[in-house]
């Protein structure tokens, strides 16, 4: 089957496809935040969604989505990235994704084409619920921050 195909081929490719998405967060000018972390802070999350993306797409549950990626979101406000450039950055992972897929160059049939253009459904609505499950974290990480309780 080709998603299975695809989907272990980019968990093989994990690294390069991490390190192609930090060098754009680390030079993009809609993330001038992320340009001040080290490619080291940011990697292993990067690199955990691609390097598992069978689970995460297949049998990650949407409670396990929710958990994570609320406490990105509620991490990325402690950085103090504005909320804008996290949405960015999980915008461009997922471009990223999608043009490696796009790229891989093994469709060799209607029925490839088929599974390839699911997967590419599937990648969108993981990341779709990652960005919501972010901005919910990272908005309620802002009501309870000290300032927000004095206004």
């Amino acid at each position: 089957m080709l998603a299975a195909r695809l989907v272990r081929r980019i968990e093989d490719h994990a690294e390069e496809l991490t390190r192609a998405v930090l060098n754009d967060l680390a030079s993009n000018p809609r993330t001038p935040s992320y340009h001040r972390f080290s490619p080291k802070e940011l990697h292993d999350r990067v690199y955990d969604v691609y390097h598992h993306l069978g689970r995460t797409l297949g049998e990650e549950s949407e409670a396990a989505i929710q958990a994570n990626y609320h406490a990105l979101g509620r991490r990325r406000f402690a950085d103090g990235i504005p909320l804008h450039e996290v949405v960015y950055a999980l915008i461009l992972s997922k471009y990223h994704l999608r043009d490696y897929i796009r790229a891989s160059g093994i469709v060799d049939s209607a029925v490839d084409l088929y599974q390839e253009e699911d997967l590419h459904i599937r990648v969108g609505r993981f990341f779709d619920k990652a960005i919501y499950f972010t901005v919910q974290g990272y908005e309620e990480a802002v009501q309870q921050a000290p300032s927000a309780r004095r206004a």
